[in-house]
């Protein structure tokens, strides 16, 4: 006759489970394996597990006694004990999570809270997006970009550490963990500790996760409409869109340093190989607004990317280090082949190239056309 099973594992917690799973497998493989336009993607699945660590939370205080934090919380003496007891060959077994599972269910939320803010930091210094863009500069989110990634590569460690004790535990209770996770049911068997039947307060709980996420996406979104710190306006000078804009995109200013475009402008009768003829008081209106809007005036990505000047003194802001290193993966023919056709065609790929703003959402890299022969 087979053993009884015990209702262990509530539809909360198994859902906040599986959906954690998904989500967080989403972040790590387009943070780590997948190009830079599938940020959308990275930024969905981390809102994801943002929200579902908000569910966690509260599910952890109105959920069924073995969701609640109170009811795995134990005390180091405890962990300590129970990893003793493994080493001397102990077997003592839990319906709930054991102490060593319970220090893994809470370092994961740790590590993993760290990650969304990190994130959001990340997203709001580097790309002026999201609702720190208002305040973070682009120093704080780049630093906050490697502790990021560090956090990642840490949270990969604790997600192989978790399956091997999974695996283990199965092996050692006989009993697949996995599928208890799914059915949210476990044999009885000898346990340490009383059965308690899971009662919830699901109504309470959905209530106050919903009100949570109403009202923190109202605030999220107010901050987002907030101006970002150090961006360009969206616009050009309207004078210099319209001669620049005449023959290639009409460059942002904050895509190179004073000194660059000084020295573009000082060779205008031999512009890139041509003479654009501009009369001296436009080249005088452009120093001015150049000047006055180079990429020392802005916190932006690109602004801080670009800045640097080609070696040998090259005037094309494809040639800068920084330009090189975003482009590295990307074909060669890429940029020789149509639509693109050259790599100053910025507008081919980038969907807001006029702004300077450059999001790695709005890239879209086209693939090589044959042109007929």
């Amino acid at each position: 006759m087979a053993e009884p099973a015990f209702r262990v594992w509530d539809v909360g917690v198994r859902w906040f489970h599986w959906l954690l799973v998904l989500a967080v497998g989403t972040a790590l493989v387009t943070g780590f394996l997948l190009a830079i336009p599938t940020l959308r993607w990275h930024l969905v699945a981390g809102c994801t597990v943002a929200a579902l660590l908000l569910w966690r939370c509260i599910w952890g205080t109105l959920g069924g006694p073995y969701s609640r934090f109170a009811g795995f919380a134990y005390r180091p003496g405890s962990v300590l004990a129970y990893a003793r007891g493994l080493l001397a060959g102990r077997h003592e077994r839990y319906l709930g999570h054991n102490p060593l599972g319970a220090m893994m269910v809470f370092a994961l939320l740790l590590v993993l809270t760290a990650i969304v803010l990190t994130g959001a930091i990340t997203l709001g210094g580097m790309l002026k997006q999201g609702p720190l863009r208002a305040v973070l500069s682009f120093a704080a989110g780049r630093t906050s970009l490697q502790v990021h990634k560090l956090l990642g590569f840490l949270l990969l460690a604790m997600i192989a550490g978790h399956l091997a004790g999974v695996v283990f535990e199965s092996l050692r209770e006989r009993e697949n963990l996995a599928r208890a996770m799914l059915t949210g049911r476990k044999r009885w068997g000898d346990v340490v500790g009383p059965r308690r039947p899971a009662h919830a307060v699901p109504a309470l709980a959905v209530a106050i996760a919903v009100a949570g996420g109403l009202g923190g996406a109202a605030g999220i979104a107010a901050l987002a409409a907030l101006p970002a710190r150090g961006v360009p306006p969206p616009t050009v000078d309207p004078v210099y869109a319209e001669q620049c804009g005449g023959c290639h995109l009409a460059f942002p200013p904050s895509l190179a340093p004073a000194a660059t475009w000084n020295t573009v402008l000082d060779h205008m009768d031999s512009h890139f190989g041509e003479n654009p003829g501009l009369p001296p008081d436009m080249i005088a209106h452009f120093r001015a607004y150049l000047d006055a809007n180079d990429a020392s005036h802005w916190d932006t990505l690109p602004a801080h990317v670009l800045r640097i000047p080609a070696p040998g003194g090259s005037l094309r802001i494809t040639d800068t280090p920084g330009w090189k290193r975003i482009h590295r993966a990307i074909p060669s023919a890429t940029f020789t082949s149509p639509p693109v056709y050259h790599r100053s065609h910025c507008e081919a790929c980038h969907g807001d190239a006029a702004t300077g703003r450059f999001a790695p959402q709005l890239i879209a890299v086209p693939l090589p056309h044959v042109r007929p022969s």
